[in-house]
């Protein structure tokens, strides 16, 4: 059977950052796997 697309990308696990393990908020087909903090960046407020 055949799941559609949008069940599948609903169905993905939670994207942890590959440096601290911690919860990535990016989408997850992103390539990225590193967060804003591993990577040096700083959140907008």
């Amino acid at each position: 059977m055949l799941i559609s697309i949008v069940e599948f990308f609903r169905n993905l696990p939670a994207k942890t950052c590959a440096g601290c393990g911690k919860e990535i908020e990016e989408q997850h087909e992103c390539y990225v796997d590193l967060c804003h903090q591993c990577m040096g960046m700083t959140e907008r407020d």
